[in-house]
Parts: C-alpha cells; sequence; structure tokens
C-alpha cells in the first residue's frame, strides 16, 4: 500500500490533438510548484499521480496544488495492486465502522469480468459484513463515499476525498501579458483571472518617490509574491515616475491630471510589454467605479496604445472583487494604508467625461515629455517575485 495524490485536470480534456502541450506544460507547473518537496511526477493513461512524497507534507503538497492552473480536483489516495479481495479487506479497514456510505467503482480495466455495479456490490457487502450493523448503505445521502479507480496498470487507487482546485488553463499556454500593478484591491485579481486563462505575467508599477514610500513599494512586492503562489514567478517592473507626475502637474489643468496620468502610464506598460515579448496589456479597471474608470475616460487612455488591453473586472462589483481578493490572500495587503502614485496630488474633481483631442491637446503642452519617457524606462528596476 502507498499513499498517492489523483490530480484531474478540467478542460485541457477538450483540447484536442493540442492535449500534449497542455499537459506537458502542467506537468512542468506542477514540479515548479513543488520544487521544495520530494516527490515523483506520475503521468498514465490520461492520470496524473503525486507519488514517493514525505506523509508529513502531504497537507503542503495539497495547498500547492490546488493554486495550480489547470487542475480541476484531487484526492489523496492509496494505490494498491488489483486484487479485489484484497481491495475490499482494506476499505473495511481504513473506512469508518459506521454512518452511510456509497461505493463508487471507476474500472479502466476491462480485462476484470466483473461490471463495476457488480465490484461495488461486493465491496460494499464485505464492509457491511465487517461493521457489525453500523455501516448502512445509501446511494443519495451518504456521509462518505468509498472511489476505487482500477486502472489498466494492474494496481487501483483507493480515494478518500475531492479538493477542489482553480482549474483553468496552465501558465504560459496563452503566452505573456503585462499587468499594471498598483497597490490596491482590483489589480492583483485581475492578475490572477488572466493567469488562470494561461497567461504568463509581467507587472509594472509605477512609483513615486518620495511622494510614496518605500513601505507602499513593498507592499506592491508582497502582492506580486502572493500573486506568484498561482501564476508562478512574476516579473516586477518598478517605474520611478515622480518627474513625469511633476511635469504632468505644472502643464496640465488640474481636472484632467489623471487622465494625463494614465495615458503616460498606458505608452510606458506598451513598451515595456514589448521588450518582454508581451502580447497584451492588463488592467483592473471596472466600469464605473471611479471617475478614471467610466467609459469616456477608458476610451481616452486606451487610445494611445494599439496592444490589445485585456479588463477582467470590467463587469464586475466591489464586492466580488473583495471576495476573490480574500481568496487569494492578497486583501489584507491591499488595504494597508500606504498610497500608491494614483493618489498623488489627486484633483479634488477629475473629468469623469474627458475628449481625446483634448487630452491631446493638454499632453502636447508637456514639451520634454518623450525625454521623460524615455529617463522613467531607462531607469526602471526589476524584481522576480516568487514566493
Amino acid at each position: 500500500m502507498e499513499r498517492t495524490i489523483l490530480i484531474r485536470i478540467g478542460e485541457i480534456f477538450l483540447k484536442g490533438n493540442n492535449k500534449r502541450f497542455f499537459t506537458s506544460l502542467l506537468k512542468k507547473n506542477i514540479n515548479v510548484a513543488l520544487e521544495n518537496y520530494q516527490h515523483t511526477f506520475v503521468n498514465s493513461q490520461n492520470r496524473m499521480y503525486i507519488e514517493n512524497y514525505k506523509e508529513s507534507e502531504e497537507c503542503e503538497i495539497l495547498d500547492k496544488l490546488q493554486k495550480v492552473f489547470g487542475i480541476y480536483s484531487i484526492s489523496t489516495a492509496v494505490k494498491i495492486p488489483t486484487d479485489l479481495d484484497e481491495i475490499a479487506k482494506l476499505c473495511a479497514e481504513i473506512f469508518p465502522k459506521k454512518g452511510t456510505f456509497r461505493v463508487t467503482i471507476n474500472r479502466a480495466d476491462k480485462t476484470i469480468p466483473k461490471k463495476s455495479t457488480e465490484i461495488a456490490s461486493d465491496i460494499g457487502g464485505y464492509m457491511l459484513e465487517k461493521a457489525n450493523g453500523e455501516l448502512k448503505v445509501d446511494l443519495f445521502n451518504y456521509e462518505f463515499e468509498v472511489s476505487i479507480d482500477i486502472r489498466e496498470s494492474s494496481y487501483s487507487y483507493i480515494f478518500f476525498n475531492r479538493l477542489l482546485c482553480s482549474g483553468g488553463l496552465p501558465v504560459g499556454c496563452s503566452g505573456n501579458g503585462m499587468l499594471l500593478l498598483s497597490g490596491g484591491i482590483d489589480s492583483p485579481v485581475a492578475g490572477y483571472m488572466m493567469a488562470k486563462r494561461g497567461l504568463k505575467l509581467y507587472a509594472v508599477h509605477y512609483h513615486s518617490f518620495p511622494y510614496t514610500s518605500e513601505q507602499a513599494k513593498e507592499k506592491v512586492i508582497e502582492l506580486a509574491n502572493r500573486m506568484s503562489e498561482y501564476s508562478g514567478e512574476v516579473t516586477l517592473l518598478v517605474v520611478p515616475f515622480t518627474n513625469i507626475q511633476y511635469a504632468i502637474k505644472q502643464n496640465c489643468p488640474i481636472e484632467y491630471m489623471i487622465t494625463i496620468m494614465r495615458r503616460f502610464m498606458m505608452k510606458i506598460a506598451e513598451r515595456l510589454a514589448k521588450e518582454n515579448s508581451c502580447g497584451a496589456l492588463i488592467t483592473g479597471e471596472n466600469l464605473g467605479q471611479v471617475a478614471s474608470q467610466t467609459m469616456e475616460s477608458i476610451n481616452v487612455t486606451n487610445s494611445v496604445v494599439k496592444m490589445p488591453v485585456f479588463r477582467p473586472l470590467i463587469g464586475f462589483d466591489k464586492a466580488e472583487i473583495i471576495e476573490k481578493a480574500i481568496k487569494m490572500d492578497t486583501f489584507k495587503t491591499s488595504i494597508l494604508p500606504f498610497e500608491d502614485c494614483c493618489t498623488v496630488f489627486l484633483p479634488k474633481n477629475p473629468v469623469i467625461k474627458p475628449k481625446i483631442n483634448t487630452a491631446i491637446e493638454y499632453e502636447n503642452q508637456i514639451e520634454d515629455r518623450d525625454n521623460l519617457i524615455e529617463e522613467a524606462i531607462k531607469n526602471v528596476e526589476t524584481i522576480i517575485c516568487k514566493r
């Protein structure tokens, strides 16, 4: 008898002739997630298993696997040679001796002459016999389920639970994306959702020292670290933004400051995205949440880039976003009271329906704007974030 972890994949099954690409990438991501744990990855007959691990580390390994995109569910199990009598004896030994239960059989090994229902009946009958009247069969309202997977490899797996995981697609199968990462609640959730669709994440953060503190920067690094538990390694690019914000304040009407600032952010993000082979930008924008996220504002900021901009939170309400942030364990970090650059020189009444031509007119008043962008990109700090 050997303890093992059974891994089930979700929509990868729908990938047809490309399934091998997705499963090999998932294997790589699983091994990276478990790199600090002794284990063996086994891929056999459309099944994935983790074997040869320390039982004392099982809970930690299960937690890591639940955060790997591409995995639908996992189960702890015991692996034994396929012998129906021995399987029945083991089930009677390791499962509770009282309560209601049912037996579920998956018989991949068609050389066994008995049908799945017959095997389930035999094993259930043996368990009832050994329980001395304390057990009852209930196929619908059961307290526990005895699940047995009989494989073609002459081995069977008896598993005890079914833990739902993050689902989605393996990170990296959809290319690279550049996330505009603030210190708030929304952008880490946006990154999580796009990583779930297979994007490997890069992130850009705008830091306005001394107006924003080193603590604000450390907060963003911690957010990127927490995101990496799901997305894998995140390359964080910290852009010095103070000179650009000061130039905007000196040359643009106060009500347009946020609009112009976000246009600069998008330009820089697109440049950095191209340098890092990213095919899209990602933002945490949510329609109507703040003045800079009206339809008109989004249109004005979007007009400065040609690259696709993914906004996975665009139709969410705040409660839904917070719920996901809590699940990711980024919420408590996001609400720490360290201001990001978007709060520097924040106008009391920002324009909510800006016009592109007006924004361009005010932007052109900043004569050295190209040099400011080049200087900011030249002084980017690169930080590799990994939990």
